[in-house]
């Protein structure tokens, strides 16, 4: 019996058509061969110049940087304290496929035909300086060290926008940089840091643009929804996505325009804010009113906050009831609800006074306390932290944006914390077996200069 026969490997495999026969199709493009075969010298020069910047010397890099240089040098002597600072994306371009995100590094197009001459007429005729600030968060230009998913997309969008805005920039050719934010860190609108680092790099001083006659134009301006009109075809507008690039500029204290507004010359349209600051002003004396609002009443009790996180729950503490006496149980230190129940009946049987700081928005996590409180047999009260969630989440990035304001050295908190509190929450009440519950509407406390870094928008 004869051997079998050996199985035939994959490249024995016949091939159909033969490989003398068949026509192998390339992917070289004919100007990237001539380029190829184009001296060094002949190549034209590429104008934008890249670079990448990060918050601090322990972080990695979040901002990206094109900077681009026209043949023609710009005149260094000419001084331009005007800036005229535009968004990227639906303000001076919008995709050419018509889809939200662009396709690919060629598919954009200019949002009007105005753009283009009106940019190099304020910086050719009326001395501005021209720039673009962009927050661009689908960018990622550093992974996490613990990153274990897919790189090479991500890879790809970063080339892909660089090569968007050589594009962008040729074609305006105006001595200009684009700076984009990749991160939610002090670099993304509406915080100041890309307004820092143009002054920086034009090395103009912060107090000397003219704030007066400069300008920043963005599609984020918090507009409302708008009813199409029948009588006169009018087409509804949508609603704006958010208001940061309104915020920006009221951060930096410069006029606002949308680009409907600003290139074609469009009436305002009705915004609003969910935040606004306008309503929360400085109060002078605002400390002392809520040192009369909460007072000692027991010789030992529990007092049980509750409050979205955000709300000065800890400030409170610290300001108000540690100079009372009273232990503070926190979960974010203790880590477990047992840990800080251990924790907090302990200080309870050595005859300290106890405040439990969580956010307790719901009457099942209030009745663990509450319970705590009948077996020690001391009374329990409430302090219910009335902030709006909107509020709460504009302190929580003002507290991991400004280390003068950050006792604890706490990062920022995901939406989900925010959105998981306001699911979950109940308003406290008597019947839960509290001896009182002390209401605290929001009002900054703070000093001056805290308060000229918190009433921002971040």
């Amino acid at each position: 019996m004869s051997p079998p026969s050996p199985k035939r490997k994959a490249s024995d495999a016949p091939i159909s058509p033969p490989p003398l026969k068949r026509k192998v199709q390339s992917g070289t493009t004919k100007s990237a061969v001539a380029s190829f075969f184009t001296p060094a010298s002949q190549k034209p020069k590429e104008r934008t110049l890249w670079t990448e910047r990060a918050p601090d010397d322990d972080s990695p890099a979040t901002l990206l940087v094109g900077r681009y240089e026209p043949e023609q040098a710009e005149d260094k002597t000419k001084v331009r304290r005007k800036i005229a600072a535009f968004d990227l994306d639906s303000t001076l371009i919008t995709t050419a496929s018509g889809k939200t995100h662009a396709n690919g590094a060629t598919d954009w197009k200019w949002w009007s035909n105005q753009v283009p001459g009106r940019l190099r007429q304020m910086y050719e005729e009326e001395g501005y300086r021209v720039v673009i600030l962009s927050n661009q968060a689908g960018l990622t230009l550093h992974f996490d060290a613990n990153h274990k998913g897919p790189k090479a997309g991500a890879q790809k969008r970063v080339s892909d926008f660089k090569l968007k805005c050589n594009s962008v920039l040729n074609h305006l050719d105006l001595p200009t940089t684009i700076y984009a934010a990749t991160a939610k860190d002090m670099y993304r609108k509406p915080r100041l840091g890309m307004w820092k680092e143009l002054c920086d790099d034009y090395d103009i001083p912060e107090d000397e643009i003219d704030l007066g006659a400069s300008i920043f134009v963005g599609d984020a301006g918090g507009r409302v929804a708008s009813v199409a009109n029948p009588s006169t075809g009018a087409v509804a507008a949508k609603k704006d996505f958010s208001c940061s690039d309104r915020n920006f500029a009221h951060n930096v204290g410069i006029e606002y325009k949308t680009p409907e507004e600003f290139f074609l010359g469009e009436k305002p349209r009705e915004f609003v804010r969910d935040f606004d600051l306008a309503s929360y002003s400085f109060v002078e004396n605002g400390a002392a009113a809520e040192q009369r609002v909460f007072e000692k009443a027991n010789k030992q009790d529990i007092v049980l906050f509750c409050g979205p996180p955000g709300a000065g729950k800890s400030t409170f503490f610290w300001t108000h009831l540690q100079p009372l006496g009273y232990e503070r149980i926190n979960q974010d230190i203790l880590k477990s609800r047992d840990r800080c129940v251990k924790v907090a009946q302990e200080y309870l049987q050595d005859g300290e006074s106890v405040a439990i700081d969580n956010t307790n928005a719901d009457v099942d996590t209030r009745a663990v306390w509450v319970e705590v409180a009948r077996k020690a047999k001391v009374p329990i009260r409430c302090v219910w932290f009335k902030t709006p969630i909107h509020v709460a989440q504009h302190n929580d990035a003002v507290r991991s944006q400004n280390k003068v304001l950050n006792r604890e050295g706490r990062s920022g908190l995901p939406p989900m914390a925010f959105s998981g509190f306001a699911s979950r929450h109940k308003e406290p009440r008597l019947e839960e077996g509290f001896q009182d519950i002390v209401e605290m509407p929001f009002e900054f406390k703070g000093t001056k200069e805290e308060y000229e870094i918190w009433a921002r928008y971040w």
